[in-house]
């Protein structure tokens, strides 16, 4: 009788054990959706879109693409095609990310990629995988720069 006792405390703990995981996954779920809500909040106040709309339409004649990715979104790129899935470990390292490229023609392909995401050490802002502040002051001014660095003004 002692082996089904013990197996039926171990199955107390066990559920026990379940209940703590569950609550902690929901909680940690609820931590993710509310990050990704403010870097959503965070893009739209920055205009990053709209930023690079308007230098397509000022400085390349709307003759460049506009390509805007959100990494938690499925077929946020549908032009990238059928992804393989991703292993384990590539999962877990990806962060989140809203990424905006322009991309126009010019001697060759340039683009100019924005990206707002979510790391270890906080939300970051780069232009070009340049860290800038996360300011509507400068990302203008790395928007520009980037711009100029691409066609070497």
């Amino acid at each position: 009788m002692a082996w089904r006792d013990t197996l039926f405390q171990v199955r107390e703990e066990l559920a026990g054990l379940r209940a703590q995981r569950r609550s902690q996954a929901e909680a940690d779920q609820s931590e993710i959706v509310r990050q990704r809500e403010e870097l959503t909040q965070l893009a739209r106040t920055l205009g990053i879109t709209q930023m690079l709309e308007e230098m397509n339409a000022t400085l390349l004649d709307g003759q460049g693409e506009l390509e805007h990715i959100v990494s938690w979104e499925p077929d946020s790129n549908p032009d990238s095609g059928e992804q393989e899935p991703l292993l384990e470990d590539e999962v877990e390292e990806e962060a989140d990310v809203i990424t905006a490229i322009l991309s126009w023609e010019e001697g060759g392909e340039l683009e100019l990629a924005v990206d707002l995401g979510i790391s270890d050490q906080g939300t970051y802002l780069q232009v070009n995988g340049v860290d800038i502040r996360a300011e509507r002051d400068a990302l203008e001014q790395a928007l520009v720069e980037g711009f100029r660095d691409e066609l070497n003004l």
